[in-house]
């Protein structure tokens, strides 16, 4: 009961912010960013993949001091981006926002391509050496270099403490627990053991630094990301016939919930954006300030090559990965928005899943869930160690290690609703500052985009 209580009173909280402030922020960032590098994100799309392509690799150059390849940079961004919210976010967001959450996720996340092009290249631009004489970067750099003195060392601060918990400590505890649900439906596996046995392994990845985390991404992404996608377009393929009303539902249901859902459920057009929004933020992370520090880590020539291939990266995780796990939601009609007794998260997944592969349907959601929040897992920690870096110190990343080990753990055993909304609080509160120094510094990230070299600032 107690637990209900804080669930309730962080979900409170956050949406308090969610819609108040943040999703308008989020969203009015993304525009800006289209206008202000005249559509970027589809000028520059094709440019991204070929960059993309040319930088494919399943056993690349060893990352180092130097960074890492432009291919390794994407795959650690998208091993971030593609994880528990392509799954059970897509799941969560059908649930408490109907089928219209998934046109808002849509299109934040074009919005979102043109801000995550501003995240890379400034990550980029700023970027700098660490104590050790490692590359570094993220937005704690491009936060101090535009508004310097107290004020930009106290915003940089809050960003990076935010990002530290919300990713190393909530952001971890949410994909422990996707996996450690998953688990259990499918296999029947005590949570505690699942948390336990994700831990050790996480510990080993930890402790081998960027390399060891660089090597694990780039074979790991490609091959969890096709995988899922021709799951999934199998299952399709058998709900053909019901692909055209799942569509249909997902563009009336953003403006119009009530034609698709009926006025029993109470799910409004601002519950659908929020959910939508909220969700796909958690999903392509674009505009929280999290990828930057892959991004940076890229050896390119200009910043703009990277602000390129990270373009794709929303395009992979949004319109491809989590569009793929919707429609297979809303095709399978597991889907019940809003009722109390109806599933969500996880179970969702699994069940929809379970529709049309029995129950090899849950098996294949948990093994998925298994590399996609595990490979996220590694990502968020390497974000929040870059953080822990630039405020306390080297020596400081072994208790941090540690704590997110721990967290690792607690959160497999944790009800689904208080993580979520835990990890909800603390993405609102580390995309603020991230999302302000994006603005005071879109005019920079505009003349990136058009081609003018801004190194020589």
């Amino acid at each position: 009961m107690a637990m209900d209580q804080l669930a309730a009173l962080v979900g409170d909280l956050s949406d308090i912010l969610w819609n108040s402030v943040l999703l308008y922020l989020l969203v009015g960032t993304g525009i800006i960013f289209t206008i202000r590098t005249g559509f970027v994100q589809v000028r520059k799309f094709g440019a991204g993949w070929k960059r993309l392509f040319g930088s494919f690799s399943l056993n690349g150059e060893k990352a180092g001091k130097d960074g890492m390849s432009p291919f390794q940079a994407l795959t650690t961004a998208i091993a971030a981006q593609v994880g528990t919210g392509n799954i059970a976010g897509a799941a969560t967001a059908l649930y408490w926002g109907g089928p219209g959450a998934i046109f808002w996720m849509w299109l934040s996340a074009f919005f979102g391509m043109a801000t995550i092009y501003g995240e890379a290249v400034l990550a980029q631009t700023y970027k700098t050496t660490d104590e050790n004489g490692h590359v570094t970067g993220g937005p704690i750099y491009y936060i101090k270099a535009r508004f310097g003195g107290t004020f930009g060392k106290c915003l940089a601060g809050f960003f990076s403490v935010a990002i530290i918990i919300a990713l190393g400590f909530t952001g971890n505890m949410v994909q422990a627990n996707s996996i450690s649900v998953a688990f259990r439906q499918a296999f029947g596996a005590p949570q505690l053991v699942v948390g336990l046995v994700c831990a050790v392994i996480a510990g080993f990845i930890f402790l081998g630094g960027v390399g060891r985390i660089a090597a694990f991404t780039e074979k790991i992404v490609p091959v969890m990301a096709v995988f899922y996608m021709l799951g999934c377009v199998g299952i399709l393929c058998v709900n053909h016939a019901a692909i055209i009303p799942a569509l249909r539902s997902i563009f009336v249901a953003a403006f119009d919930p009530q034609a698709i859902l009926g006025g029993a459920v109470g799910i409004s057009v601002r519950e659908a954006m929020r959910y939508g929004v909220a969700r796909g933020l958690f999903s392509n992370e674009a505009g929280m300030g999290s990828t930057p520090h892959a991004h940076a880590l890229a050896k390119v020539d200009k910043p703009q090559d990277q602000g390129e291939i990270a373009i794709v990266s929303v395009f992979i995780d949004t319109f491809v990965v989590l569009t793929l796990t919707a429609l297979v939601i809303l095709t399978s009609g597991q889907l019940q928005a809003g009722a109390p007794d109806g599933l969500r998260g996880t179970e969702l997944a699994q069940a929809a899943f379970n529709a049309t592969l029995g129950s090899l349907g849950s098996g294949f959601v948990a093994i998925c869930m298994l590399f996609f929040a595990f490979s996220t897992i590694i990502s968020w920690y390497f974000f929040g160690e870059a953080n822990v870096k630039a405020l306390f110190g080297q020596k400081a990343t072994k208790v941090y290690a540690a704590i997110v080990v721990v967290c690792i753990v607690i959160g497999s055993l944790l009800k689904v609703d208080l993580v979520w909304n835990l990890s909800d609080l603390f993405n609102a509160l580390m995309a603020f500052p991230n999302l302000i120094a994006l603005l005071f510094l879109s005019g920079l990230v505009a003349k990136a985009a058009r081609g003018e070299d801004i190194l020589k600032k």
